[in-house]
């Protein structure tokens, strides 16, 4: 790509997004479709623990004029913590990687599965076999256990599947996701660059310069700096953090086109706000 062409300060931004290859409501080609509709020139699909959607929407992407990042989500674990990893401009034929988030897949559905259950074993009225026979139409968004307890009329939504039905004296079960220290080289290997997702967020139980030290000595590149789940002082410390440390910076919306109620290209974000170093070589035009 000549010089002039990989200019990308003017282009708005969105480098966090989920299509149906997870739980998200949107098949690349619509997901491409809103992201033009919406005036992002510079996206990146994040599915969690899946690389389905990045072939098809890499073919779809050339000769459009957009620049595409392709990356996942992974999920991963370290000292009892849940942690969200973005590995942009990963391979996804990396037979390591395949096998990653194949088992994180298993794991992610194992544990809805138990959750299910879970409530019937508890009294809740659902059939397990029925629940063993359901599909849903992935374009709902969200995940198979989530969709029929919606449907069977026990939850209304996402918030209230764990806010209500797994809140209170049921917990849910947990999966066993992989820890840090062995996910970090795999996504390396297959030509990651690594950036925590929405490091504000609440499940992180309020991550201090300390944890994030101890991140970024294991491998961690870069943070998340503008998301949904950031308030202007949230932001604005997690950019000083990464500007003090000589970090990437990113930022997305983790819109999953219309489920979980996050929404296209929010926070506004454009190039010039970000930090992306290597990540200009990774994209897709």
């Amino acid at each position: 790509m000549p010089p002039e062409d990989r200019r990308l300060t003017d282009l708005r931004a969105d480098l966090h997004l989920h299509t149906t290859a997870s739980d998200g409501c949107w098949p690349p080609e619509r997901l491409i479709a809103e992201v033009q509709q919406t005036g992002i020139g510079l996206f990146a699909v994040t599915d969690h623990d899946s690389l389905g959607s990045l072939a098809h929407t890499a073919d779809l992407v050339r000769g459009t004029g957009l620049r595409f990042l392709p990356g996942v989500e992974i999920s991963t674990r370290l000292n009892g913590q849940v942690y969200h990893l973005l590995a942009y401009g990963v391979d996804p034929e990396d037979r390591e990687l395949n096998a990653l988030v194949q088992w994180n897949e298993t794991q992610l559905l194992g544990a809805s599965d138990a959750a299910v259950s879970l409530l019937a074993n508890a009294g809740f009225p659902i059939s397990l076999d029925e629940y063993a026979a359901y599909t849903w139409d992935r374009q709902r968004g969200g995940w198979k256990a989530l969709n029929f307890l919606i449907d069977r009329g026990l939850c209304r939504d996402v918030h209230d599947y764990f806010g209500r039905l797994f809140a209170g004296d049921l917990a849910h079960p947990e999966a066993r996701f992989h820890p840090l220290g062995e996910v970090i080289p795999v996504a390396r290997r297959a030509g990651g660059t690594l950036v925590l997702a929405h490091p504000g967020a609440a499940f992180y139980n309020g991550l201090d310069n300390a944890r994030l030290d101890e991140l970024v000595s294991m491998g961690l590149q870069g943070l998340e700096c503008f998301a949904t789940y950031h308030d202007e002082e949230t932001t604005r410390r997690f950019l000083d953090y990464c500007y003090s440390r000589d970090l990437l910076v990113t930022g997305g919306s983790d819109s999953h086109g219309g489920f979980a109620g996050r929404t296209l290209g929010r926070p506004p974000v454009y190039a010039s706000s970000l930090r992306l170093g290597v990540l200009e070589e990774q994209l897709v035009t």
